[in-house]
């Protein structure tokens, strides 16, 4: 069945009449009629008598209007009603922690969307978003394929940080409080450090540091300007960057234009 002539048929049967189905159409009369000729031929089943003065309703053509009017409604539900289903957000930890937290509170200032939050790592925020499990993922990765596209929001600037001064040559001499495997001192400093702190926790490595128990890596914006620590730049590091990843949508849909109205305030 073509839905143009489901439409004709439906708006002629609402109103009980062709031509009033023509003006909402926008079309000529006689199109409408032929539409809905053309409908009971692809049906094999009469669903209007017509007359020089009135529509009228065969059986079958009243029970298939009733399926029309309801199958309307079930779209209207689905395309055009304002999708309000909680909205899956996947994120780095330490991004959460300190970033997306404050930008949580100016969300619910504005806005009133149910939300998911999951943290993961990259390769789990890539599949998420991929398979469909993410409508939105933050990392420190630029995901482009033929399924996600992803917009980087501003570059982290890496800084070492420590409670007194530190001599940048002999990095190893000093305790490591890391927050992996990959931290960015193991590439700041050719020899390993043999004193290391692994934590998963950016604000608990700079409690750490700030307590004098070794020194570290972070990006600039997990800091305080109270907190009574020493701070380096390190421009030889390069800065990964902050990506929003979604689906490669041709029309934006609503929740990302509310993201992206509060994070560019």
């Amino acid at each position: 069945m073509d839905y143009r002539y489901v439409k004709a048929f439906m708006l002629t049967a609402r109103h009980l009449s062709f031509s009033k189905a023509a003006d909402i159409l926008k079309i000529a009369q006689s199109a409408v009629s032929r539409q809905v000729k053309l409908l009971e031929e692809s049906l094999g089943v009469e669903l209007i008598i017509r007359s020089s003065k009135k529509v009228i309703l065969t059986e079958k053509g009243k029970e298939f209007y009733a399926a029309c009017e309801h199958f309307d409604r079930l779209t209207h539900d689905i395309f055009e009603k304002e999708d309000d289903r909680p909205l899956k957000v996947g994120i780095l930890n330490g991004l959460l922690k300190t970033w997306f937290n404050p930008i949580l509170i100016k969300y619910y200032k504005k806005y009133n969307r149910n939300m998911q939050i999951q943290i993961a790592d990259q390769p789990e925020l890539h599949r998420g978003i991929e398979q469909g499990k993410f409508d939105i993922i933050f990392s420190t990765e630029n995901f482009q394929s033929e399924l996600v596209s992803s917009l980087r929001l501003f570059d982290e600037k890496l800084v070492l940080i420590s409670k007194e001064e530190v001599n940048r040559k002999k990095l190893h001499d000093y305790r490591w409080i890391v927050y992996s495997e990959g931290d960015n001192l193991f590439k700041l400093s050719k020899k390993r450090s043999p004193n290391t702190i692994v934590v998963e926790s950016l604000s608990t490595i700079v409690t750490l540091v700030k307590n004098g128990v070794g020194i570290a890596v972070v990006p600039d914006h997990v800091l305080k300007k109270t907190d009574s620590l020493i701070v380096q730049e390190i421009s030889s590091l390069k800065s990964p960057g902050i990506y929003m990843t979604t689906l490669n949508f041709k029309n934006q849909p609503q929740f990302l234009k509310e993201i992206l109205s509060v994070i560019k305030k």
